[in-house]
């Protein structure tokens, strides 16, 4: 039986606790990422661009050649270039999911009367795209 597989569209690399529960609410075995390419492309989607299709045809292919029906595919980064991946992994037959967070704000006062906040992002789950 072929192992699932979740294919990384995404910015970043998982922390421990996304890779953990993404093994068990995905049922993943393996977790590929972007290879270095392809990873750029998706980190720099040009803003110029009227279009998208064409630029991320080589994300898209990738994806053609590597997944198998049924696997999953973190989406997340441009909204648009998002929106087209998503479209191409569910034509493919693939599950593709994003990540929720829980953003946590702590606000500290300075002494001379401004503020300074921090922002912490926590893991929650991931969500199907459509759901």
């Amino acid at each position: 039986m072929p192992q699932k597989t979740l294919y990384l569209v995404f910015s970043h690399r998982l922390t421990a606790e996304q890779e953990k529960d993404a093994r068990r609410s995905l049922a993943v075995e393996r977790i590929v990422a972007l290879p270095p390419g392809l990873s750029e492309l998706w980190r720099q989607v040009p803003p110029e661009l009227a279009a998208l299709k064409d630029y991320l045809a080589p994300i898209a292919a990738w994806l053609a050649e590597k997944a198998q029906p049924g696997d999953r595919v973190l989406v997340q980064g441009d909204f648009g270039a998002g929106y087209l991946l998503v479209q191409a992994a569910l034509a493919m037959g693939l599950v593709p999911v994003y990540a929720t967070t829980r953003r946590e704000v702590v606000e500290k006062p300075g002494p001379d009367g401004s503020i300074e906040m921090t922002r912490q992002f926590k893991h929650v789950r991931f969500r199907r795209y459509g759901r």
